[in-house]
């Protein structure tokens, strides 16, 4: 049982007194309407947790039948608000908030009570069940959509509108500049979202911007992406991602994210040869800023005065690239198993019973989603490209190579980047990051310094998807004169680098039929990672050039092997398709290296957090591990959280 935050219980002993209802009173969990609901005296609002609402006018009885501030303050209703960003740990926050604001201090104009939409509530429940669904919690009562919300015609208002306050303002550009340029300086949050947004509507054709989920202090992690058809996967196009800022105080690569998405734009309009081939042929993903709570923290205290670790962390006090599961000791363990699978590497269950990060989740249920082929994560505090592992096969060696199967080719997308970087290749040992010079500014994650739940093991271990870590420069928050320099060293890497995404091969598994095999194996002889096929049937394997043994086989398929050589210059996919033929009925049969799986299985789906993982296993009917949160309300504890 998790011991509740001091916070928490601070908050709950407050709510001992009676609430202004019981939702009991009803047979539906509810509390009676007001007869005087539409018509009050307005007062102001002094509700310290709903204090960034959109009005400052408030009236009583609410909507609960509470009948003033205090009663509201000390009801479980309102705490229950109070503690829900810690108990959902920053899901759905502040939505969940402010949507129960709407109801326990409703908002009050002209000597009339307005109710938030409906269709508000309804969208938000279904985003936000999975959330209560996995800590074993009741939806709240007071959110019934149904009861306390009302429809356009009765004159409602969204009270969500303007969560992402001043997003929508556009900002003009300094007079005289064309819509190609681009200022090289500091954005804030609110710049970095008006900047995304105007690069793709100036680029609506090739681009797009979408939310992959919200930070702990709700905001969203934005990303733009490019494409030829923007918002859809398609057939044998491979998927890349750029992830920025995943530090908070490493701001380098937030800022390198959002100007190369208006440099991508601007080439592509102006008709730039190579631009217009990377994205005609490329899906390219870009999220600048993976925690922006914690680059507040940083920009608080601005380039030039931050300190090495300020802003670093999450809002949750969580380094997000220690947060991720760590499947590499399990690999170690898996590799020394013969026969047994170490890809595709599954989550374990007790991971959810720890501190997951909303981002980190964002970050999982993004790779999911869309199969990426190709990622590079972009730090501050030094200047070299690691690669995988990151965490040293002998846990106590602390500096220790510890490479993948895919060494070869690791090195080749390492050296991608740092080939073309000119500090990278400048001879002087006094530069920034001299020390890696010998290395020709590249390096195994774990032969510089082991650790783990980092992202790009991850991404190895459990996807198809390659990730390096590129570090930017030795200052993690450079001051902004520096900021074109660093655009100007680092814009031909990151061009190069995401074009490394066509080396290898490529191709369709299909069966005798035309029908595409999805989670298909793509096996490569001598090198113990294997690939899997999209659901559509495609895939893309990174290879190194040289000559390789290429298998590919499915559950009731024979599988099929085909020899192919990559030219050493070679800088495009070749196309290899297989045509699985399935087997002949009789008695069941086994694919060789079908046992590659640990317990003898093929790869599984991806997986989603399952449902109730963050809940500690009980035993003989226990109440979920939260409910000791609200055992001093006494008599008056929510049992309407408890789902049983």
């Amino acid at each position: 049982m998790r011991p509740p935050p001091p916070l928490l219980l601070t908050m709950l002993v407050l709510a001992a007194a009676r609430p202004g209802c019981e939702p009991a009173w009803d047979p539906e969990g509810g509390c009676p309407r007001s007869a005087a609901a539409d018509s009050a005296m307005c007062v102001d609002l002094q509700l310290q947790t709903c204090s960034d609402v959109t009005y400052n006018r408030t009236a009583f009885p609410t909507l609960l039948q509470h009948r003033s501030r205090e009663a509201v303050e000390s009801s479980s209703e309102y705490i229950l608000l109070s503690v829900l960003h810690h108990l959902l740990e920053g899901q759905c926050n502040p939505d969940l908030r402010l949507l129960g604001c709407a109801v326990l201090a409703p908002r009050c104009e002209g000597g009339r009570v307005r109710r938030p939409c409906r269709h508000v509530c309804g969208a938000l429940r279904e985003a936000c069940q999975p959330a209560f669904d996995a800590i074993d919690m009741a939806w709240p009562y007071f959110l019934d959509c149904g009861r306390y919300f009302s429809g356009p015609e009765e004159g409602c208002y969204d009270p969500l509108e303007k969560l992402r306050g001043g997003l929508d303002i556009e900002e003009a550009l300094p007079s005289g500049h064309p819509p190609t340029f681009i200022q090289f300086t500091h954005h804030s949050y609110a710049q970095m979202v008006r900047v995304l947004r105007r690069t793709a509507a100036r680029c609506a054709h090739i681009s797009k911007t979408y939310s992959i989920g919200r930070s702990f202090d709700g905001r969203d992690l934005l990303v733009i992406e490019f494409s030829s058809r923007p918002g859809q996967h398609e057939l044998m196009e491979p998927e890349v991602k750029l992830i920025g800022n995943i530090h908070g105080n490493e701001v380098a690569g937030r800022e390198m994210l959002i100007y190369l998405a208006q440099y991508l734009c601007s080439e592509y309009l102006l008709g730039s040869p190579r631009i217009q081939r990377l994205l005609n042929t490329t899906r390219i993903h870009l999220l600048p800023s993976m925690n922006p709570d914690g680059y507040e923290v940083a920009a608080a205290e601005g380039a030039g005065y931050n300190g090495w670790t300020s802003g670093r962390q999450n809002a949750q006090n969580l380094d997000l690239n220690r947060n991720f599961p760590d499947l590499t000791s399990e690999y170690y363990r898996l590799a020394s198993v013969r026969g047994a699978r170490s890809d595709h590497i599954a989550i374990p269950q007790h991971y959810w019973w720890g501190k997951v990060a909303p981002e980190t989740k964002a970050i999982m249920k993004w790779m999911r989603t869309i199969p990426f082929v190709l990622s590079a994560s972009l730090h501050g505090g030094d200047l070299v490209v690691s690669y995988p592992f990151d965490f040293s096969k002998h846990p106590q060696e602390e500096k220790m190579f510890s490479p993948t199967p895919d060494d070869k080719m690791f090195k080749l997308l390492a050296r991608a980047y740092a080939d073309v970087h000119p500090m990278m290749m400048d001879r002087s040992e006094n530069r920034c990051g001299g020390n890696f010079l010998k290395r020709g500014s590249i390096i195994n994650g774990a032969d510089w310094y082991s650790f783990t739940g980092g992202m790009s093991d991850f991404n190895y271990l459990h996807s198809n998807c390659f990730e390096i870590t590129v570090e930017l420069g030795c200052m993690k928050f450079p001051p902004e004169e520096a900021l074109y320099t660093i655009w100007q060293h680092n814009k031909e890497p990151l061009l190069n680098f995401m074009e490394m995404v066509h080396r290898g091969i490529k191709g369709m598994v299909m069966d005798k039929f035309g029908k595409p095999v999805k989670n298909a194996r793509i096996l490569v002889k001598g090198i113990r990672h294997d690939i899997t096929t999209a659901p559509d049937g495609d895939y893309w394997r990174l290879l190194p050039p040289g000559a390789h043994i290429v298998i590919a086989q499915a559950p009731g398929y024979s599988k099929v092997i085909k020899k192919v050589i990559i030219p050493a210059r070679m800088k495009r996919a070749g196309r290899v398709d297989f045509i699985l033929q399935p087997l002949r009925t009789g008695p069941q049969k086994f694919l060789p290296g079908s046992r590659r799986g640990g317990l003898g299985g093929e790869p599984q789906e991806p997986d989603e957090e399952p449902l109730g993982a963050r809940r500690q296993p009980t035993t003989g009917g226990s109440k979920p591990w939260w409910w000791s949160y609200f055992t001093s309300l006494g008599q008056h504890q929510p049992r309407w959280l408890l789902k049983y």
